[in-house]
């Protein structure tokens, strides 16, 4: 099933258009320059880091903001898949939420992008530096207990975002929207 759903996100990113691929590589830098900046992977005078990153932290910050961006794409409407909504009567629903396949999926894989993007913001920035974690550990607890676990939040990060991204692609090749021409048949 695995193996399947891989090779079915591979295919659905074979169909991805000019304006989807744009619409990642523009959501992933977006994502790394608010990721890095903040956690000073991206050396600024905005913001300040007492413990200097480890060198995983940069490989993590780069493949969480490539996930991010791909999660975001898929939620990209192109213009065929708006009109070809229209034409069949599926556009959207009361409250801005939409009525196609991949309404169900769309909300599932929001909190698993959502909950992967701040487990990656978490994993990258600095231990002492994260005022959860100070206010709850101290400097010391946040050193002795935090550090460690950043590299779990890094691969937890990475695998929830993998998993969303592979279900949105999924989704998106394994349920595609009619064409114009079935459903003005039907």
């Amino acid at each position: 099933m695995l193996v399947s759903a891989v090779k079915d996100a591979y295919r659905a990113l074979l169909l991805w258009d000019r304006r989807r691929i744009a619409s990642a590589a523009a959501a992933a830098a977006g994502s790394a320059v608010v990721i890095g900046l903040a956690t000073v992977l991206i050396p600024n005078s905005l913001f300040a880091r007492d413990i200097p990153p480890v060198w995983w932290d940069y490989p993590v910050w780069i493949l969480t903001a490539v996930l991010l961006g791909m999660l975001i794409a898929t939620y990209v409407r192109t213009p065929e898949s708006a009109s070809e909504a229209e034409a069949s009567g599926r556009d959207s629903m009361p409250g801005g939420r939409s009525s196609g396949p991949d309404s169900a999926s769309g909300s599932r894989t929001g909190v698993l992008g959502g909950v992967g993007g701040m487990l990656g913001w978490f994993a990258v920035g600095c231990p002492v530096c994260n005022k959860i974690a100070l206010l709850a550990l101290g400097y010391t607890g946040a050193l002795t207990y935090f550090a460690p676990l950043q590299p779990i939040l890094a691969a937890a990060s990475v695998a929830l975002l993998l998993v969303a991204v592979i279900i949105r692609l999924k989704g998106q090749y394994s349920c595609p929207l009619p064409s114009p021409e079935r459903s003005v048949r039907s």
